[in-house]
Parts: structure tokens; C-alpha cells; sequence
């Protein structure tokens, strides 16, 4: 086994983000995508893991930023020590806590309720279509599963992005405002 040397350019993998694991947080879409073939109940069940993965990243982050914050590399930490005005209550519980509500927030929109609601929306409006045509109610119900599959990649970007702009303009402005008085 090597032991990697500490090195500043060597970028940190997000088990989350840049691994396989990732692919948690797309099971609700396709629940959604398989929900005319399957019971609801395994659809409700992808909601569950997709959740499970929510939190998971969510608390991981709010552990890095906690580790961050008592190792000396964050601003806020930065920033206590040049503003005597600004010091937090509990130090390292209020970037956790940042941290935990964005992730959490950003993970539960952009990977859960969007992309949730918008795929059964999909598929919702092709079963639909197709019931109008002579097609077999099972020929329906594939082509609306396939559809909601072959959704999935070509909504992720977009919904992505709408939740950063959503809350940069909104929570995001609360959770990273500054906290010194004036006097």
C-alpha cells in the first residue's frame, strides 16, 4: 500500500459528487421513470434512497466544513481574527451548520423534488399522449419508462444551474452574510 504525500495541488475526491455513489441521488427519477411497470411503493422506496444520499452528503460537508474550520483554513476563521466584533457563539458549529443547510437544501431540489417532479411530469404526459394512439397498454407503459429514462441525462445541467441561481439569490444570501455589529 502507498501513503500519499500530503500535496496542495492534489484535489480531494467528493464521494458524493465524484464518485459512483453519486448515481444515489438520480434513483428517484428512475422510480419515476418505472413507475407505470412497478408498484408505487418501490417508487416511494427510490425517494428513500435518493433522500438517504441528501443527508449523507449534507452531513458530510458539514463535517468537512467543521474540520476545516478548527484547522485554520476558513474565512470565517479569517475573519474572527481580524474583526473582534465578529466571533460566533459556538466556532465550528456555525460553518457546519452553513454548510449542512446549503448542501441539504441545494441536494434536496436539485436531486430529489425537481428532477422527481419532472420526470413523472414527463412521463405523465407521455403515457398520456401515447394512450391516444393503438399502441398495447405494455408497448405504453415501456415507451413512457424508456422516455423517462432518456430524460434523465438532458435535465440534470439545467435543473443544476436553476438551484444555484435560486439560491444564490435567496437562502444563500442569508446563510453567508456577515455576522459583525455595528456599533
Amino acid at each position: 500500500m502507498f501513503m500519499a504525500l500530503p500535496n496542495d495541488n492534489v484535489k480531494e475526491v467528493d464521494l458524493y459528487r465524484d464518485s459512483l455513489v453519486r448515481y444515489l441521488g438520480y434513483s428517484n427519477e428512475v422510480g419515476e421513470s418505472f413507475r407505470s411497470l412497478i408498484h408505487v411503493r418501490i417508487v416511494h422506496g427510490s425517494y428513500v434512497i435518493a433522500s438517504g444520499y441528501v443527508l449523507a452528503d449534507a452531513i458530510d460537508k458539514a463535517i468537512k466544513a467543521s474540520r476545516t474550520f478548527v484547522n485554520g483554513n476558513s474565512s470565517e476563521e479569517k475573519m474572527m481574527k481580524h474583526d473582534d466584533k465578529s466571533i460566533f457563539e459556538f466556532a465550528s458549529i456555525k460553518p457546519s451548520f452553513i454548510s449542512f443547510c446549503d448542501t441539504l437544501c441545494w441536494q434536496g431540489l436539485a436531486s430529489v423534488i425537481i428532477p422527481g417532479f419532472t420526470i413523472n411530469r414527463v412521463c405523465a404526459l407521455t403515457y398520456r399522449l401515447l394512450s391516444m394512439t393503438k399502441l398495447q397498454q405494455t408497448s405504453r407503459k415501456w415507451s413512457t419508462t424508456v422516455v423517462g429514462l432518456s430524460a434523465i441525462p438532458f435535465i440534470i445541467k439545467p435543473i443544476d444551474n436553476s438551484v444555484d441561481y435560486l439560491l444564490n439569490k435567496t437562502l444563500r444570501k442569508v446563510l453567508y452574510k456577515s455576522d459583525s455589529h455595528k456599533d
